[in-house]
């Protein structure tokens, strides 16, 4: 079950919602609600969730009664090591043996076959990141296994992020929620974040999937660009939108979720793009990698380890293959280089040379994301660089260049780029301007109807569409 589904709109979340608002159990009724969200895609790994949170919840219990140093490091990192054990075998055990059997010389080692758990990279780091404040004294920790297990099982979060931190809604989730005074943002958030999954991200799919499954040795220049523009746009706004989605349903529980973009393609260079691009992944890495490795308090040599190890790990945290952790280390070498003289030429540049350099990177680096595998990436950034060859399959993909993906891919470029806050202020709209776009909490003083249109517009369209069509893929349910 996916947020952008007539499923969840009009049959789960009504019901879900009801039985919150009346009931005087929330945390029960969240509890619950969220048990069978996850039971209905994943059936029986609703046990191995389980399992992690009783494991977890008693760790972190363990650990606030270990008085001895030694021991309670000792406890902590075991427990850490369970976490990311269960994490291992699930997502790379498959990867770890491909890559065994490609360089071990005798009888191949059989492959496990583990099929992965929808969600486990996020709550696996939510549990870690719980363990780790309590760890440190950041966090008081829970003794209501209720309250600890709705955290972690709660459905806006649950199978893509963003990254919630119990340090974030503790209080909130101790707090009475029966009146919440930012439902009515909740439903702009989940409209807005609809809207942009279904408008943009489900239009260009087509066109990113076609040109990314051409032979690359007969792809043209232009086509190959095309393909990874139209990718660039699926890919923010599938996210984007999905965690917007879950920011407004967090809204609707009485929770407040951290922001998870914003606007990274507006960045000049590349350590902008990841302050702005998924920022509670980047930001878990900072705070429980990063710094505790050192950061870039020792020195230039360390300063670059530590950066390579971060995103080998988050290019690793993305998938299991090759392609991914390429990405990561890619990512990082352009950090990496910015930090030591290529950010200085750049201020040096004008802006928009600034922006395009960004967005060359970014887009360069999304090929390596999207392409089947690596070998397939290179050839595809082959024919993105042969400028000289011959279309012989734009005819295709010029079939697929109908109106509404040509009209999904300006919206969508347009959209990338805080251009609808200004439109609205331009409106005198009576809503509270939020940074990443979304519209604030009506003024009853000055009532406007533009922006509740749009709202309403944006619903009507995109539960048109999810109705009569079949394509509704969300890209991060793979990693």
């Amino acid at each position: 079950m996916v947020f952008s589904s007539v499923i969840f709109i009009f049959y789960f979340l009504p019901i879900f919602l009801l039985g919150y608002y009346v009931s005087g159990w929330r945390t029960a009724v969240l509890l619950t609600g969220s048990a069978f969200f996850y039971t209905w895609g994943e059936g029986p790994y609703l046990f191995l969730l389980l399992a992690m949170i009783a494991l977890n919840y008693g760790g972190a219990l363990l650990l606030v009664r270990l008085a001895e140093r030694r021991v309670r490091q000792a406890a902590f990192g075991a427990l850490i090591a369970a976490d990311f054990g269960v994490l291992g075998f699930f997502k790379y055990a498959n990867f770890l043996v491909e890559n065994f059997n490609a360089v071990w010389p005798g009888p191949p080692a059989p492959s496990p076959d583990v099929a992965l758990p929808l969600g486990i990279s996020f709550f696996t780091f939510q549990l870690v990141s719980y363990l780790a404040d309590v760890h440190r004294g950041a966090v008081k920790v829970e003794r209501d296994p209720t309250k600890f297990a709705a955290y972690i099982l709660m459905f806006p979060h649950l199978i893509a992020g963003p990254i919630v931190r119990y340090a974030d809604i503790r209080d909130e989730m101790h707090a009475d929620r029966s009146r919440s005074e930012r439902r009515g943002l909740g439903v702009q958030y989940f409209i807005i974040g609809l809207s942009q999954k279904v408008l943009v991200a489900n239009a260009v799919a087509p066109l990113a999937d076609h040109a990314f499954a051409l032979d690359p040795s007969g792809l043209a220049s232009t086509t190959a660009w095309l393909g990874t523009w139209a990718y660039s746009l699926q890919i923010y706004f599938d996210f984007c939108g999905y965690s917007n989605m879950a920011i407004g349903l967090a809204f609707l529980m009485g929770f407040t979720f951290p922001k998870n973009f914003d606007y990274p393609y507006v960045s000049r260079s590349i350590t902008e793009f990841w302050r702005r691009w998924h920022i509670s992944l980047s930001s878990w890495f900072r705070d429980y990698v990063y710094i505790p490795l050192g950061g870039n308090r020792h020195g230039l040599a360390l300063t670059v380890r530590n950066l390579l190890i971060v995103f080998f790990l988050t290019g690793l945290w993305h998938g299991a293959a090759w392609r991914f952790i390429v990405w990561g280390l890619y990512h990082g070498a352009f950090l990496i280089l910015e930090r030591f003289g290529l950010r200085a030429i750049l201020e040096r540049l004008p802006t928009p040379a600034q922006h395009l350099y960004a967005m060359l990177v970014v887009m360069v680096g999304w090929v390596f994301f999207r392409a089947d595998s690596l070998p397939h990436a290179l050839q595809y950034l082959g024919a993105m660089a042969d400028l000289s060859a011959s279309p012989g399959q734009d005819l295709q993909l010029a079939i697929l260049l109908n109106a509404e993906i040509i009209a999904a891919l300006v919206i969508g470029s347009v959209l990338s780029v805080p251009v609808m806050p200004r439109i609205m202020s331009l409106l005198k709209r009576p809503m509270a301007e939020q940074d990443d776009g979304a519209l604030g909490p009506l003024d009853t003083r000055r009532a406007h109807a533009y922006p509740v249109l749009l709202l309403a517009l944006g619903f009507v369209l995109s539960v048109s569409i999810l109705v009569g069509s079949t394509l509704n893929p969300f890209l991060y349910f793979r990693f």
